[in-house]
């Protein structure tokens, strides 16, 4: 934990009694803090602390073990060959194991303040953390290590996340490093504090807690027109049904009844027949779309380590498909698959597009890793089914790695709920780039997946799959095969 940490360690003076490491010496904080020569807090400050301090444990070190006995042994040797050296050496020894078993590690009377310096990012910018440790105790802390608590949804890319120093009473250490936003709200940890006593062998570990939350709300853009099928509602839109009344194509003819607007009267037919007649035109009613997201464990898969998740692709695309579908007329909803409960009646207006980029971007639910909890298919579906409303179709994101979701598809749609399944392909197949990421487990998991959205597409579900094209390009190359 120690090691190359950067930060600056400030005191009453410039010489100390304590020991320091070598990292003691830190360059100067440049997002807002105390420049390294101002002058120390008191420990008595009348400030109110706002670090939550939680212990939670002691342990050895392991630093002395073996020592007495090696000491003795030197001892025990040193006596039998008349060798005043070894005894002396091992007397030495003796005094060091029992030095080692003097005293307990100090309590980490620590006060900690951290800074961002941006708390509501864009995805992929990069946000500064500066962090500030006073010893806010009376007694110095000789050996100090301190590991913030970062979120694990986002990525350090610049200077550890810790430092480890020494602080007399009243004296201040900091550091800072440089974490990569990725789409969420994300609340850091407890930071750990560990203090060890003078001789290394014995340490206590305290948590840290000072509330720190930035919130990564990436735009929603519209991801062109969505394939949706033909199930309609009550409400007007752009899916064109089998009822006969306002519209722009030609349903059919019936006869002519009194308040029947004059523009829709068939003048052909009462040119021939001398008889009035009505045309009815197709009505074009909105849809009820829900979204439903795969957020199961075995849904954060992706190709490479580093690479988005299909988590993080599906919720991109699904904010595409929501802003397009609301542009569009129709009314969308949000339902997560997975241990935490999401949901998000369908809706139409500004008001409700607000509310489905908040719960795409920061809902626990849909979080950049695996939410903790178990999963219980049966019991979800059964809740999602009396939410679902009886006129909506269901447009599916997941990444089909398992045989539950290709199986929920179809029972979804078996209950009068047309489904879309839209896939993001994270499967590393024989067509990759990369050799090194083609083995047989790999080549078993894309060939199982294909087969799955065969067997879906032999039901009569419409399947859509994107790799590295985008999803709009996908979508509209699979309406324009389903149009044909």
């Amino acid at each position: 934990m120690s090691g190359g940490a950067a930060g600056e360690v400030e005191g009453d003076d410039s010489e100390s009694d304590a020991p320091q490491s070598d990292d003691a010496t830190r360059e100067p904080l440049n997002s807002g803090t105390e420049p390294a020569n101002s002058e120390t807090e008191p420990a008595n400050s009348e400030t109110e602390p706002t670090t939550e301090r939680t212990p939670l444990r002691r342990s050895e070190t392991g630093r002395w073990d073996g020592i007495a006995g090696v000491a003795l042994a030197l001892v025990g040797v040193g006596v039998v060959a008349r060798q005043p050296g070894l005894v002396l050496t091992g007397a030495v020894g003796v005094g060091y194991a029992v030095y080692a078993r003097i005293g307990e590690a100090g309590e980490a009377t620590v006060e900690l303040e951290r800074t961002v310096s941006d708390d509501a990012p864009e995805p992929g910018d990069e946000v500064v953390v500066a962090v500030r440790a006073r010893n806010v105790g009376d007694a110095p802390l000789p050996d100090l290590r301190l590991v913030d608590g970062v979120p694990p949804g986002l990525e350090v890319v610049d200077g550890p996340a810790r430092i480890a120093t020494a602080l007399r009473p009243g004296a201040t250490a900091a550091f800072e490093y440089t974490v990569r936003a990725t789409r969420g709200e994300h609340e850091w940890g407890p930071a750990r504090a560990i203090t060890r006593d003078p001789a290394g062998s014995r340490e206590r570990t305290t948590g840290l807690a000072t509330p720190t939350r930035i919130a990564c709300t990436p735009e929603l853009s519209a991801g062109g027109d969505l394939p949706l099928r033909g199930l309609t509602t009550v409400y007007h839109g752009r899916v064109p049904t089998d009822v006969g009344g306002a519209g722009v194509e030609f349903h059919a003819t019936r006869e002519y009844r009194r308040g029947d607007p004059i523009k829709r009267i068939d003048w052909n037919r009462r040119a021939r027949t001398g008889e009035l007649a009505t045309l009815d035109l197709r009505e074009e009613r909105a849809a009820t779309v829900v979204l439903l997201i795969d957020a199961r464990e075995s849904a954060y898969a992706a190709t490479e380590p580093d690479a988005d998740t299909a988590v993080e692709a599906s919720v991109e695309a699904a904010g595409q498909a929501f802003t397009a579908l609301l542009d569009g007329g129709d009314r969308v909803g949000i339902a997560a698959l997975g241990p935490r409960d999401c949901w998000l009646r369908p809706g139409a207006g500004t008001a409700h597009a607000a509310r489905g980029r908040e719960t795409l971007a920061t809902d626990p639910a849909l979080a950049p890793t695996p939410s903790e909890g178990r999963f219980y298919g049966s019991l979800w579906l059964r809740r999602f089914r009396r939410r679902l409303p009886a006129d909506a179709q269901v447009l599916f994101f997941t990444p089909l790695l398992d045989d539950f979701a290709a199986s929920l598809a179809r029972r979804i749609d078996a209950r009068g709920h047309l489904v879309t399944v839209l896939s993001p392909d994270v499967t590393a197949g024989d067509d990759r780039d990369d050799p090194a990421g083609d083995t047989p487990g790999t080549r078993l998991v894309a060939f199982e997946r294909r087969e799955r959205l065969r067997d879906l597409r032999g039901a009569g579900i419409r399947a859509v799959e994107w790799g590295d094209r985008s999803f709009p390009v996908a979508v509209a190359r699979a309406t324009g095969r389903w149009s044909r």
